[in-house]
């Protein structure tokens, strides 16, 4: 595909003619408490993992391999589902998305086989949670904002981390208090719940509203007309993989999720509960890793804005390796400072890498970017599943996971190589502040 061509839009941070609150903002919100709550509902396997392996005898590994299968579709889903949100309303996809989840989560109370772990969180959870992955943001800010895009994308990237924040230390309160099964079945009613504010405030474009996007004078583009959404996120990723900084940017997003949700999301709480930690401690750590994420996430949106994307990304690759190194050290049976820090450290960089990724899908690749962005993303979840299911098998052969941790920091000095050879280019929208 040819890149997209660099133009210059002069644009003012508020929006023309628009008194009181731009009802983008309401959109945002409903992304907001929507993708809050997919990342809630992705966060449970990890919680119970332990009660699974008393109760039914499975191993890391197995129940690793549905987290694995997880991933892998909530990544494959991103782009035909930002496509389906082009084809049929961001509305209706989104709705889907989460009764496909809720009736995953609740038919996991039934299971007595491991294959149904697989195909309840694996398929179902997957493919529910991916329609709703960083491709809905994408299309999200890009259809609404033309000013704070990379603030906003932040914030809604954030949105993963707050929800780990609130589910995390619920579910495992009830994982260990009244049994996996209480704490799935609030997962099932939480997802048919948050659909209701979609269908009563979600709008798919400000044009239905006699509005201009946040930030914009002049009307956007018409959408291209309907057809298949899945030709055209194959021709999408047909032309997109012609070029280089595709590449670049799927490789060195794999490693950001092999090294966030596959390796700490998966198994930071059983890592920490072999070390003699309760697994309510251990999943009130990685809420801590979520509150610190929301702070971090936001102030690299905000740092989109300002400074070169590229460079971002070298630094919070270069940063989070070095973390990640340090980890095995760190574990203990109680709190202690050091792995307090490691908390902090690692939380302001757990996905700061999505806006300036996303910022430089949109510099590279146009009207494209929200497809494009979501094959990357799919790069990112099979990375992910990919790290998830080898630190099962690490933890089930050699005892321990140190063995994960160092390798992960080995592929952030990868990433790190991957953004240094990604061409600089000029943004495509210069925002006028």
């Amino acid at each position: 595909m040819n890149e997209a061509p660099v133009t210059t839009l002069d644009v003012d941070p508020t929006p023309a003619k628009s008194p009181g609150l731009h009802y983008a903002w309401v959109v945002a919100g409903v992304a907001l408490l929507v993708l809050l709550g997919s990342a809630g509902f992705r966060s449970a396997p990890g919680l119970m993992m332990d009660a699974l392996n008393g109760e039914f005898g499975w191993s890391h590994a197995t129940i690793a391999s549905a987290v694995s299968v997880n991933l892998t579709l909530y990544g494959l889903t991103a782009p035909f589902a930002a496509a389906l949100m082009d084809r049929f309303g961001v509305r209706v996809v989104v709705v889907c998305a989460l009764l496909t989840i809720s009736t995953g989560s609740g038919l996991t109370m039934l299971m007595t086989q491991s294959w149904q772990l697989v195909l309840c969180w694996g398929v179902l959870v997957g493919l529910g949670s991916g329609s709703m992955a960083g491709a809905f943001a994408t299309t999200v800010t890009g259809r609404w904002f033309v000013a704070r895009q990379g603030l906003v994308t932040g914030v809604l990237t954030a949105a993963g981390a707050a929800g780990n924040l609130v589910f995390m230390p619920v579910l495992a309160w009830l994982v260990e208090q009244h049994g996996w099964r209480t704490a799935v079945v609030v997962v099932s009613l939480s997802a048919t719940a948050v659909a209701l504010p979609v269908l009563l405030l979600m709008r798919e474009r400000p044009a239905d509203l006699g509005l201009l996007p946040y930030g914009a004078h002049e009307p956007p583009a018409a959408p291209a007309a309907g057809g298949s959404a899945i030709a055209r996120s194959l021709r999408v990723l047909r032309d997109a993989a012609r070029s280089k900084a595709f590449w670049l940017l799927a490789g060195s997003f794999a490693i950001c999720g092999a090294t966030t949700a596959g390796l700490v999301g998966t198994h930071f709480i059983p890592a920490a509960h072999d070390h003699g930690m309760p697994v309510t401690t251990g999943a009130g750590l990685l809420a801590m890793i979520g509150v610190f994420d929301v702070l971090g996430t936001i102030a690299s949106g905000w740092f989109t804005d300002r400074f070169d994307s590229r460079g971002l990304l070298i630094t919070y690759y270069a940063l989070r390796g070095l973390s990640l190194l340090f980890l095995p050290q760190l574990f203990a049976g109680s709190l202690r400072p050091p792995i307090l820090a490691f908390v902090i450290f690692y939380g302001l960089d757990w996905v700061a890498t999505v806006p300036p990724t996303v910022a430089l899908c949109r510099q590279h690749f146009g009207e494209d970017a929200p497809i494009v962005f979501g094959w990357v993303l799919a790069s990112h979840q099979i990375g992910a599943a990919v790290v998830a299911g080898l630190a099962g098998l690490a933890r089930d052969h050699f005892g321990n996971y140190d063995l994960a941790w160092y390798g992960a920091g080995g592929l952030c000095a990868v990433a790190v190589l991957l953004c240094l050879a990604l061409r600089r280019r000029p943004p495509a929208v210069v925002m006028a502040y």
